[in-house]
């Protein structure tokens, strides 16, 4: 994997993790890169996409968990 991807795949990771300061970390290197903004996005939304899924999936798992429906959330 080349560094253009490392750092695409890092800035996923950041948003997935709510990780401000590696989002600050891993933007300056995509910039020092020469990763084109558009991409940069790209790359933050699957991370955002991951986020969301996990944290249905953690919902579910705490309602079951603690006997509570869906309507209690």
């Amino acid at each position: 994997m080349d560094e253009r991807m490392k750092e695409l795949v890092a800035m996923g990771a950041s948003a997935a993790a709510n990780c401000h300061p590696c989002m600050d970390h891993h933007l300056a290197k995509c910039d020092e890169l020469g990763i084109d903004r558009a991409e940069v996005i790209a790359a933050v939304k699957v991370g955002l996409m991951v986020n969301r899924g996990a944290e249905k999936a953690i919902r579910k798992k705490t309602r079951e968990l603690l006997g509570e429906t869906a309507a209690d959330d």
